[in-house]
């Protein structure tokens, strides 16, 4: 017997693909009048109350104790805090495009991390892919290795390091403890509004004298984009696939992420593509693609 397809699953995954590969265009534009702690603090905080709305619609509002709340703060912190917001960070000085190549490095992360924990097994498969991942940074070094005599691009590295390393540690955690409760609603309505408040401290901390007039229209409606697309539609679905798939099989998506956002960044910001950039993102997908392949087996009736 033939299983029934899970178009609500198959919706999720195209989700994440398609609208995550279009936030890194949007972060860039947004950053360019906004300071990116602001960005990103806007972005949790609607994408909050707009959480908020859906569960007093629902009836569904309602305190998760302390167990389930430190469960949340911890993917908080790590993916929406420190991943989300270190990457709006990074993209004042590093392209979209390339930001989103270090990006698809995550799911070799999450690979390395499953076992780790124990949630996968290692493979000699696995391992070649890890090798050819890695190799596409090289190609990405051996490009902008003069742009490393850029302080702030050197820095704006540091942090897509930093928070591809957390969203990696984020998807692990949720995927060990997401079964603990099964409102993604209202487990994302307190991530967001946690995120929310620790970032607009940082926003306040690190860029103190602001003046909103010289937000352009531009940047204010990508950080609208951010948060109604990229926070509550994209991370809804991210959750929502993670309970029905493994973290690696997930994170192949961050291929689609990249292809889009390389392609967009190109089209629309006019960044620059190299013949090394392209090697660089094929040979990261392609370690992807590797560490991810599955045959499928013939089931015998």
């Amino acid at each position: 017997m033939k299983q029934n397809l899970d178009y609500k699953l198959i919706f999720a995954l195209a989700a994440v693909g398609i609208i995550w590969g279009t936030t890194f265009l949007g972060i860039r534009v947004a950053v360019e009048t906004i300071p990116p702690w602001f960005v990103t603090s806007i972005r949790q905080g609607l994408a909050g109350i707009i959480m908020m709305i859906i569960l007093l619609f629902k009836k569904e509002l309602k305190w998760i104790g302390w167990e389930n709340l430190k469960h949340q703060l911890v993917p908080s912190i790590l993916m929406i805090v420190v991943a989300n917001g270190f990457t709006t960070v990074a993209e004042q000085t590093v392209p979209s495009g390339l930001a989103s190549v270090i990006s698809a490095m995550a799911p070799i992360l999450i690979f390395l991390g499953s076992i780790l924990f124990k949630l996968q097994k290692p493979s000699l498969r696995g391992f070649i892919g890890v090798v050819i991942g890695f190799s596409g940074v090289v190609f990405i070094f051996k490009d902008g290795l003069g742009s490393f005599l850029d302080a702030d691009y050197r820095i704006g590295m540091m942090f897509m390091g930093f928070a591809i390393t957390a969203w990696a540690a984020g998807t692990i955690y949720t995927k060990i403890h997401g079964n603990k409760s099964k409102n993604i609603v209202l487990n994302l309505f307190y991530q967001f509004t946690m995120a929310s408040c620790i970032q607009i401290v940082l926003a306040f901390i690190f860029s103190p004298t602001i003046d909103v007039n010289l937000w352009s229209t531009k940047s204010i409606l990508a950080a609208l984009y951010l948060s109604v697309f990229g926070s509550v539609i994209a991370f809804f679905s991210y959750n929502y696939a993670l309970k029905h798939v493994t973290p690696v099989q997930v994170s192949i998506l961050a291929y689609i992420n990249t292809i889009i956002a390389v392609f967009f960044g190109w089209l629309i910001l006019d960044e620059k593509i190299t013949v090394d950039f392209i090697i660089a993102t094929i040979l990261i997908i392609l370690g992807v693609f590797i560490i991810n392949y599955k045959k499928k087996e013939k089931k015998v009736l």
